[in-house]
């Protein structure tokens, strides 16, 4: 993605000793109307599969409407605790989990939790495309027909609406009732996010979402992310540094399930208040 003469100026006031890696941070983005208030708050947040403590005692509050990115090196609880705010994790044996976790003020893990109702509220995109092998309609109506809604124009409304937030429905509009396996991987894994959107979440976790796509698709992803961010609140796991950069307002590093640091994505990568951020940030360590 190119610079703008704008932001290469922007970038250039840096100091360059307060700068501690090469990678390009854009300026700070604008407040969100709305936003800043705190969606998810994790208190003394542990996950455990068995006896072993993947996530340790993660202390945050993940801010309503903006965009945070979750960086650390492979098997750091990254996307452990992501999928913990839609309790994915419910399906891997022997785990559990101790502190707290809410989202709008009500314990994720409560006894009272229906997690249907907590899954369309908290939509989710994985590392790897997985449409249905429906057709794209079929793919998107899935969803909204599964929460009760069958009247075809609504359906339909619905599909439209969310393709088109999804930055795809140009490209499929002539071709709904086409097999949705027939798209190329990019446009499997903008379909994912329409169908993740059809159902009117509040958040969308997006757990490696680029790292199986080309450029040209990885930049229409990180595109869409700038798109939606404002209606929803993102969380976005990447070993990218550079993309956690580009697409995100706070991120939060994670070193051995350990929280190690989470801030303003501009003050992460270019003021680190731990060492071992700035450690992993300058290729110090992976």
């Amino acid at each position: 993605m190119q610079m703008t003469a704008e932001e290469k100026q922007t970038s250039a006031k840096i100091p360059a000793e307060r700068s501690t890696c090469d990678i390009y941070i854009p300026p700070e983005r604008k407040a969100i109307a709305g936003g800043g208030k705190p969606h998810v708050v994790a208190r003394d947040f542990s996950i455990y599969y068995g006896e072993f403590e993947a996530v340790k005692k993660v202390n945050a509050e993940i801010l309503s409407k903006y965009v945070t990115a979750i960086i650390g090196p492979s098997g750091c609880g990254k996307s452990t605790f992501l999928r913990a705010i839609n309790r994915m994790n419910d399906l891997i044996p022997n785990c559990h989990t101790t502190g707290a976790l809410m989202f709008d003020g009500e314990d994720i893990y409560g006894k009272f939790t229906d997690e249907v109702l907590l899954r369309k509220k908290i939509g989710m995109v994985f590392q790897k495309p997985n449409p249905f092998p429906k057709s794209i309609f079929d793919n998107i109506a899935y969803g909204p027909k599964l929460h009760g809604i069958k009247d075809k124009k609504k359906l339909s409304e619905i599909v439209e609406k969310s393709l088109r937030k999804a930055a795809l429905w140009d490209e499929v509009s002539d071709r709904l009732d086409k097999n949705a396996l027939g798209l190329s991987g990019g446009q499997q894994q903008r379909l994912c996010v329409a169908r993740a959107l059809a159902v009117e979440p509040e958040i969308l976790l997006l757990d490696e979402p680029t790292s199986a796509l080309d450029p040209k698709a990885t930049a229409k992803i990180e595109d869409l992310i700038q798109e939606l961010r404002g209606s929803y609140t993102i969380m976005i796991v990447t070993h990218n540094m550079q993309q956690a950069s580009r697409v995100s307002d706070y991120t939060m590093f994670f070193y051995e399930g350990v929280l190690v640091e989470h801030a303003p994505t501009t003050q992460l990568f270019t003021r680190p208040k731990d060492s071992m951020t700035e450690d992993y940030i300058t290729g110090r360590f992976s």
